[in-house]
C-alpha cells in the first residue's frame, strides 16, 4: 500500500470533517505531514473517548456537536495526558500488546498544533460557534540553536561531492559514480537556492526552464514560486538533465531527481546521501548533517552578503518574516564571534 492509500484508509477511520480539514489545510504538504497530523487528531479523539465521551464507540462517530462541547479544560487535561499515555493494538498472533508513549514539550506542542488547526478550521468555516483553542497556551521550549555550515564545512562538503573518486572506494565508489552528477546538481541547487527538501524531490523535468534560468516549486500551502538559478546551479542542472535523458531504467518519466531504481528520489534518500557526504567531509554535528542545514546555510549566506531580510524571506518562501529573523539571529552569532575574536583588551589595535 502506497502512502496515498495509507492516508485515505487512515482518514476513513475519522469523521468526514477531519478529512475535509486535512485536504484543505495541508494541501501542498507532503503525504508524511498529512499522515502525521491525522495521527495527532486520532490521539485527541482517543483521549476524548476515554475521558469525556465514553458513549462514542469509534472515532468516526464524532460529530460537530461533540466538538462544540470540548472546553479549554479538556485541552489542559489532554496536555497532561500526552506526557504519558498508552495504546493497545493486536499482534498478528492475536495477542493484545500495550505500548506506552512519552512526549516532551516539543512532542506535546506538535500534537496540539494539529488539533488546534482543526478547531480553527471548524470555527472559520462556521461549523462551531467558538474556538476554545485561542485560549490554549503551548509548552515553552528551550531550543538549542542550530548552526549553518561554516565556510570551511561548505567547501569540504562540496569537494567531497565533486571529487568523490579520490575519497570513496569499493562499493561506495561504484555507488558514488552512478549518482555523482545527480548529487552535484541536487546539493548545489540546495545550497544555491535554499529550497526545502520536499520542494526539490517533487520537482518534475518540465518544471525546469533554461531559457529563464529558473524552475517552479510548490511552496507550503500549495502556492507556486519561480526560483532563479545561480550560474553554477544552472550549469550542473543542465549536465544532470542531459545525463538523465540517457538513463535506461527510468520508471518515473516526470520526476527530475531519480534514485537508483529509476523512481522519484525521496526526502529520506536525500538525507542518507547527505549524511554519507558529511561523514566523508569530517562534519560530525548531527544538525549539520540534515538537509535543512543547507537551507539554513543559504539564508545565513544571503544575510551575510547584505541581502535585505524581506528579500531573503521571499527567496525562502517564508510567509512570516519572523521565521526569517531566526536565520538573522544565527548570522549575528557568527558576527559577534568574529568581532570578539578581533577585540584587544589592551586597545593596541585601536587608533587613538
Amino acid at each position: 500500500m502506497n502512502k496515498h492509500s495509507t492516508l485515505t484508509a487512515f482518514l476513513a477511520q475519522l469523521p468526514e470533517f477531519v478529512f475535509d480539514y486535512i485536504g484543505v489545510a495541508y494541501r501542498g504538504e507532503s503525504i508524511n505531514t498529512q499522515i502525521g497530523y491525522s495521527i495527532d487528531i486520532k490521539i485527541f479523539f482517543n483521549f476524548l473517548r476515554e475521558k469525556k465521551f465514553k458513549d462514542v464507540e469509534s472515532n468516526s462517530d464524532f460529530t460537530i456537536e461533540h466538538m462544540e462541547q470540548v472546553t479549554i479544560r479538556d485541552f489542559n487535561a489532554f496536555m497532561l495526558y500526552l506526557k504519558d499515555y498508552k495504546t493497545q493494538y493486536i499482534l498478528p498472533s492475536g495477542n493484545i500488546c500495550t505500548r506506552t508513549h512519552h512526549n516532551d514539550s516539543a512532542g506535546i506542542n506538535r500534537k496540539l498544533s494539529g488539533v488546534r488547526g482543526l478547531f480553527s478550521y471548524l470555527y472559520k468555516n462556521d461549523y462551531i460557534s467558538q474556538n476554545v483553542t485561542d485560549k490554549l497556551d503551548f509548552k515553552k521550549l528551550h531550543q538549542k540553536m542550530k548552526r549553518p555550515l561554516s565556510a570551511f564545512d561548505t567547501v569540504n562538503l562540496i569537494n567531497v561531492i565533486y571529487e568523490g573518486e579520490k575519497i570513496f572506494s569499493g562499493r561506495d565508489l561504484a555507488e558514488y559514480r552512478i549518482k555523482k552528477q545527480r548529487d552535484i546538481a541536487l546539493f548545489t541547487t540546495y545550497l544555491g537556492t535554499g529550497c526545502r527538501v520536499s520542494e526539490l524531490v517533487n520537482l518534475d523535468i518540465n518544471d525546469v526552464d533554461f531559457e529563464t534560468s529558473s524552475f517552479i516549486v510548490t511552496r507550503k500551502g500549495g502556492d507556486e514560486q519561480e526560483i532563479f538559478m545561480p550560474v553554477q546551479v544552472e550549469n550542473e542542472m543542465f549536465k544532470y538533465m542531459t545525463e538523465r535523458e540517457k538513463a535506461q531504467n527510468v520508471k518515473d518519466e516526470k520526476a527530475l531527481f531519480l534514485n537508483r531504481s529509476g523512481k522519484r528520489l525521496t526526502a529520506q534518500g536525500v538525507e542518507l546521501a547527505l549524511k554519507k557526504y558529511c561523514a566523508a567531509a569530517g562534519i560530525t554535528d548531527p544538525d549539520k548533517c540534515k538537509p535543512h542545514a543547507l537551507r539554513r546555510t543559504f539564508a545565513c549566506n544571503m544575510i551575510a552578503d547584505g541581502v535585505d531580510i524581506k528579500m531573503v524571506a521571499e527567496l525562502m518562501g517564508h510567509k512570516n518574516i519572523e521565521v526569517t529573523h531566526r536565520y538573522y539571529t544565527q548570522y549575528a552569532v557568527e558576527k559577534r564571534r568574529e568581532i570578539m575574536r578581533k577585540f584587544s583588551i589592551t586597545g593596541e589595535n585601536r587608533n587613538d
